[in-house]
């Protein structure tokens, strides 16, 4: 079983504030659990979240050519 994650612990693992976390849960770009009136977050969801955000570095190739200075 996932442990479940409160909104002040994602928001620690995000490195953003409670209000960033309870947008995502707002606009349901996270999955979340209900339980009774509390709302907790699977860890698997936070961690899915950030890889499905990651943005790669783009790799340059050297072109051999040099301006002139």
């Amino acid at each position: 079983m996932d442990r479940l994650l409160n909104v002040q612990e994602v928001a620690e693992r995000l490195g953003t504030g409670v209000r960033f976390a309870r947008r995502l849960i707002e606009e349901r770009r996270i999955t979340f659990v209900k339980v009774g009136r509390h709302v907790r977050i699977p860890e698997s969801a936070v961690e899915a979240y950030v890889t499905a955000h990651t943005v790669e570095p783009i790799v340059l190739r050297p072109t051999g050519l040099r301006r002139a200075a």
